[in-house]
């Protein structure tokens, strides 16, 4: 077989947020395998929906079931049975997809699966996806870094020494999947509710999506397992220097750099 298979980004959850690469790839499997959980009324899968918005044939879809638990082996063996079942249909000469939500590669267990390809020789591609950080920065309009600022993101098992140290340092942090340290985030927000603002996302990308900078209402939240924090320095307006001067001498300073030549006096 020289054709790969396609693992595809289904991006943060709003079907219009695939890539148009993706969703052509989609539109020429012959299977498409997407992640699900057992919920308590039955079978949940996001990527399904998704799959669903974009009118992919559901005769096309095949769920695979993964426990949502920090213990990894019942995972690990789902994995490997959608692994053995991918490889057998691959081998019948197939076009194999196989989804994840946001990307792919990205805090992804799918990626367990493609190295497995990988091992056995079987060529694999993977097509990016738009990660949930990244569309949140656009839900809340707010640019994520700027010139020199460094950011870091973490996934959700972060201690409050953590994240303390990397506020102290003036790092953005993004952090992921919330549930784990939420006890350290609510910590960390108290400490340095002063310094920085966290914006507080849920389901982004989806008709539940949720954000708020409110600190009272984050301490309120039981944080869910789609949830992400994006911390940013405050802005600090100093005193006595009215918006109208420091624009002027911004732009002053921007033609003196490019001019050289131009030298204005304030009387």
């Amino acid at each position: 077989m020289n054709h790969p298979i396609h693992f595809v980004s289904l991006g943060p959850g709003d079907p219009e947020l695939i890539t148009l690469k993706g969703l052509k790839t989609l539109q020429k499997a012959d299977i498409i395998y997407c992640p699900a959980t057992q919920g308590k009324h039955g079978i949940i899968s996001r990527a399904t929906d998704i799959l669903k918005a974009i009118e992919v044939d559901e005769s096309l879809i095949h769920p695979f079931i993964l426990p949502m638990s920090k213990e990894r082996t019942d995972a690990l063996n789902a994995y490997n049975e959608l692994f053995l079942d991918a490889q057998a249909e691959y081998l019948k000469g197939k076009q194999i997809v196989i989804v994840a939500e946001g990307d792919a590669g990205f805090y992804s267990s799918i990626q367990y699966v493609y190295d497995k390809f990988e091992e056995t020789g079987i060529p694999v591609d993977r097509i990016a996806g738009i990660p949930a950080f990244i569309a949140a920065g656009a839900l809340a309009g707010i640019h994520i870094v700027k010139q020199e600022e460094q950011i870091n993101v973490i996934p959700g098992t972060a201690s409050f020494d953590e994240l303390s140290a990397k506020i102290e340092n003036g790092m953005i942090i993004v952090i992921m999947k919330l549930p784990g340290c939420q006890e350290a985030i609510h910590t960390c927000i108290r400490q340095y509710a002063d310094k920085a603002v966290f914006h507080y996302f849920e389901n982004v990308g989806t008709r539940k999506e949720y954000y708020t900078t409110d600190i009272a209402t984050i301490h309120s939240k039981d944080f869910p397992y789609f949830s992400l924090l994006i911390n940013a320095a405050r802005r600090v307006t100093k005193p006595g220097q009215p918006i109208l001067l420091r624009y002027m001498q911004y732009m002053l300073k921007l033609i003196d750099m490019e001019t050289k030549c131009i030298h204005i006096r304030f009387h």
